[in-house]
């Protein structure tokens, strides 16, 4: 019998071959027989060695020296973006406690964890002006389509009404999940001039089929929509229940969604304590009215706090979980199988941490920090920032003449900078446009650097 293999379990020739035996297959390959031929890679891996693991890890740090870090914070948004994440808030998530543990299906022995994401849940309401959150989505766009759906169910309606200018990606998402329903998105148009949403267009496409109104406070493109009330009613006159989205760092904004009458809140809570990680994981909100009806309609999982019946001591407990696995299949609003705890706890962590006043004293310096971008770069030649004329909070459109985004975008990456998204394939219409974002990581020589580095691109 051949020697096994330390590292790899039934390495044995002879258990392979009973394995395949029993398969009914005579070789290795055939149970990749579903690939298509021409796509199998033919021969062997040049794979080099065998080495000591000191020498492999000299080989790999040899390879890492290749790389190059950025002068400065990545001026990047459009979904995912760079906020500051306190030592505290890694150093709690790290835990053990929340780390390791899932879904806290056993309550006498979770406890900990039941508590922390009541806790998220309650700030999040705080945050959103509304009075029940659930224990969160995996992201903003799935929150998105759940929400499209639960509109639907809520007023028996199939159309929804989005912005033109919302973010493709989450666009994609809210189709794939509304389609395969029966539920037609509908775009509306905006105004030229200030990006917001043209109401006179809303007018139009809102009727007695509409389920939801979805509108973006700040917007995909930064400017924040001034004409929520008019929306509001626009939605609510034609009976339809209104979902305006609350992203994450919209706390930072003088007016929560429920004061303008807001019926389902959904956003993305990467900014609230999560890092960029490279796109993911994030953190989907999601809220509605302290409404039954509405309550029974939402997707995932609701947190519940109780107390023993001395009413000495309290309790937390999943008071509704209204997917599939739980009640009978056609019953469910969702088959949405877990949430995005430990983010959820670091979003608890960080607000904590912040409060009402330091929230909205970030919300200053971001502001402050990204008007100062704006107008530093709206001062070069061939420049136009903002591309709108709507107030902007942390993220704009800057537009370029005489040189391709592209091109741009090359020489920036040249100095060991980073900028911002472009947006010539997702909005041909706006020219040679991309979206930058600044945050309170960006300090005011990070911004002189962007506005250097762009002048010098633009002269070559």
């Amino acid at each position: 019998m051949n020697k096994p293999h330390p590292y790899m379990p039934n390495s044995v020739t002879e258990i392979k071959e009973k394995m395949m035996e029993e398969l009914g297959i005579r070789h290795i390959d055939d149970l990749f027989s579903d690939i298509p031929e021409d796509l199998r890679f033919k021969g062997e891996l040049d794979i080099p060695g065998p080495y000591a693991e000191a020498e492999v890890k000299g080989m790999v740090l040899r390879q890492l020296e290749k790389n190059w870090t950025l002068r400065c914070p990545p001026f990047l948004g459009g979904g995912v973006w760079p906020h500051y994440v306190p030592a505290v808030v890694d150093e709690i998530v790290r835990r053990a406690e929340f780390l390791t543990s899932y879904t806290p299906y056993q309550p006498e022995i979770t406890q900990g964890m039941l508590q922390v994401i009541f806790e998220y849940q309650s700030l999040i309401c705080e945050l959103v002006g509304l009075e029940v959150a659930n224990a969160s989505l995996y992201d903003w766009a799935s929150a998105l389509g759940e929400a499209a759906r639960m509109a639907s169910r809520l007023t028996r309606r199939d159309v929804v009404a989005v912005p033109y200018l919302i973010s493709p990606q989450r666009l994609a998402v809210l189709r794939a999940y509304t389609e395969p329903v029966g539920i037609r998105v509908v775009k509306v148009d905006y105004d030229k001039t200030t990006g917001l949403l043209d109401l006179e267009d809303l007018k139009e496409k809102v009727d007695s089929r509409t389920a939801a109104v979805y509108i973006e406070n700040p917007s995909y493109l930064g400017f924040v929509e001034e004409g929520v009330e008019t929306i509001a009613e626009t939605a609510h006159d034609a009976g339809a229940r209104r979902r305006p989205r609350e992203m994450g760092s919209t706390p930072t904004t003088k007016r929560a969604p429920g004061d303008y009458d807001a019926d389902i809140v959904v956003g993305e809570g990467q900014p609230l304590g999560n890092h960029m990680n490279y796109g993911g994981p994030l953190l989907g909100i999601f809220a509605c009215r302290n409404d039954p009806r509405m309550i029974r309609q939402m997707p995932g999982r609701l947190i519940g706090l109780t107390q023993t019946q001395d009413g000495l001591r309290r309790g937390f407990t999943m008071t509704l979980q209204t997917r599939e696995q739980h009640i009978r299949r056609e019953k469910a609003t969702s088959n949405i199988c877990s949430n995005e705890a430990l983010c959820a706890v670091a979003s608890a962590v960080y607000l904590s941490l912040l409060g009402p006043q330091g929230l909205r004293d970030l919300a200053e310096v971001v502001a402050s920090r990204a008007h100062y971008a704006m107008r530093r770069i709206g001062e070069l030649p061939n420049i136009r920032a903002p591309l709108f004329s709507s107030f902007h909070f942390k993220e704009f459109t800057v537009s370029f003449k005489g040189r391709t985004v592209a091109e741009v975008h090359r020489d920036l990456l040249s100095s060991r900078m980073h900028g911002g998204k472009p947006l010539v394939d997702e909005f041909p219409e706006l020219g040679e446009a991309a979206l930058y974002c600044v945050t309170e990581m960006h300090s005011k020589r990070d911004i002189d650097r962007l506005v250097s580095a762009l002048e010098e691109a633009l002269e070559r």
